[in-house]
């Protein structure tokens, strides 16, 4: 079997490697006779899988035991309610960006608990970009600051993250993982899997413990982070495979090397960014110093090339090309699994269609 370059905003591609382990022990996990996900999710053959999970987050990113490492479900969506249910108390404040459509849903959802000042707003600016940390209109005493790391559909990227005096809230469904950075400087950072860390199904969330005891008594248990963080993410049946994916796929960035991951992302998106530039045929659309190393984003002289360069890419092997429905245009998602033999074969596709078309 062939298998297709899978460029599409997620579910992503995933490491080959770790789709091999995973189907080697599909049917008989470590030789108890049973897969992985007919196991109890309290057995001792799932509990080893949830706890080297959080051991390699915890590596990988250089937590302390200030912080904990929850895996929850409703993917980062549900964090747009949960974030300002838990931390947003009566009275108070909370700060956020808009850069695009992902920080636009969060806003919406924290609405509807409390009193949201939008500090920056250049979510419908094109060329595409994030906020400068000079623009942002921060509120004195604001229960916190959120921030979207990487705008998915706009291909805008925050390069350096903002200092604040209120705990800085970051959703990083996009980019988690494909970049060092500083955990002290966020008071949570959340994340769905289903583009850098696992098949589609939780959301990982890196949380201060002591932001957890802001929660007022009227949020139901299950939306209380107090609750996973004193039941270590099993208060209820946790998403057992989904897990056991993201202990393999963090394995794989382990043996990789975070930086030597990160170097190959950077190099990856400048081939891309480069194929784009060197032409007028195509058209990148965020600001160059946003640009994001995990969604690249361009377009084409007319919307019937684009569905030409579409159909075209999807028959020579390259999956999910089309740019979001609400942007349109071209979309090459180059998480950290998609291989640099895809990029390079990408780039050619792209020299042969300008040369037959432009």
């Amino acid at each position: 079997m062939a298998r297709a370059y899978n460029l599409s905003a997620g579910p992503a591609t995933l490491p080959l490697e770790v789709l091999e382990e995973a189907q080697q022990e599909l049917l008989d996990y470590k030789g108890t006779g049973m897969s992985i996900m007919e196991h109890s999710h309290r057995g001792k053959a799932y509990m080893a899988v949830h706890a080297e999970a959080i051991a390699n987050t915890k590596e990988l990113l250089g937590i302390g035991d200030d912080y904990a490492v929850l895996f929850l479900q409703g993917g980062a969506s549900l964090q747009f309610s949960m974030i300002p249910m838990n931390l947003l108390g009566e009275g108070q404040t909370a700060d956020y960006t808009n850069s695009g459509a992902w920080a636009a849903k969060a806003i919406k959802e924290a609405k509807l608990i409390g009193k949201v000042n939008v500090a920056a707003d250049c979510g419908k600016e094109i060329p595409t970009r994030v906020p400068l940390a000079s623009e942002m209109n921060l509120t004195d005493g604001a229960a916190y600051v959120h921030i979207t790391s990487n705008e998915t559909i706009s291909g805008a990227q925050w390069k350096s993250f903002p200092k604040t005096e209120a705990p800085l809230v970051c959703d990083m469904s996009s980019d988690i993982l494909s970049r060092p950075f500083n955990t002290k400087d966020f008071g949570l950072i959340y994340a769905g899997a289903q583009k850098n860390l696992a098949p589609a199904g939780m959301a990982l969330v890196i949380m201060r413990k002591d932001l957890a005891e802001r929660v007022s008594g009227s949020v139901p248990t299950m939306l209380k982070y107090s609750t996973h963080i004193e039941n270590d993410s099993m208060f209820n049946t946790c998403p057992c495979f989904t897990i056991y994916m993201y202990m393999l796929v963090t394995r794989w960035i382990k043996k990789t090397g975070l930086e030597t991951l990160y170097a190959r992302n950077v190099d990856k998106a400048a081939k891309l960014y480069r194929a784009i530039d060197s032409t007028d045929f195509y058209k990148g659309t965020a600001v160059p110093a946003c640009r994001s190393d995990m969604n690249v984003t361009w377009r084409l002289p007319s919307e019937e090339l684009e569905a030409a360069f579409v159909k075209e890419a999807a028959e020579a092997g390259f999956s999910g090309l089309k740019g979001h429905r609400s942007v349109g245009g071209i979309r090459a998602s180059i998480y950290n699994a998609f291989p640099v033999e895809g990029v390079d074969a990408l780039v050619s596709f792209m020299k042969d269609f300008e040369a037959r078309n432009g």
